[in-house]
């Protein structure tokens, strides 16, 4: 099928628009810095293992950083929300260092000495 020049024209425009609409920025509920598309992550709220089916996109520093840091049950009881989890005396430390790194910044994490 041979398509005018128009109808190319559209097509190709609805398509950058689609594609913009999927890489609009997203902040980051931890951090709140833009996340680029390379290092987003989906986060459990509540671990599936612990029944949890909600899901948040956050950097994927933030995220390897709260499973650094708590254990699947620790996050269930008392780490449910984005708020609980920024008012981690850790987790602030953390936020304030990577607030001056780079939206696409993906340090080594180190696990917690006090997870267990």
């Amino acid at each position: 099928m041979v398509q005018g020049r128009i109808k190319r024209l559209q097509s190709v425009s609805r398509a950058q628009e689609s594609q913009a609409k999927v890489e609009e920025p997203l902040l980051c509920p931890v951090c709140d810095r833009p996340i680029p598309f390379a290092v987003r992550d989906a986060h459990h709220l509540i671990p599936k293992s612990r029944g949890g089916a909600v899901t948040v996109l956050m950097h994927r520093a933030c995220h390897r950083q709260i499973h650094a840091l708590f254990t699947e049950t620790e996050l269930a009881r008392h780490y449910a929300s984005a708020e609980a989890l920024r008012a981690h005396p850790e987790m602030m430390k953390f936020i304030h260092w990577i607030k001056e790194k780079p939206n696409n910044f993906n340090p080594r994490i180190k696990r917690s000495r006090n997870k267990v």
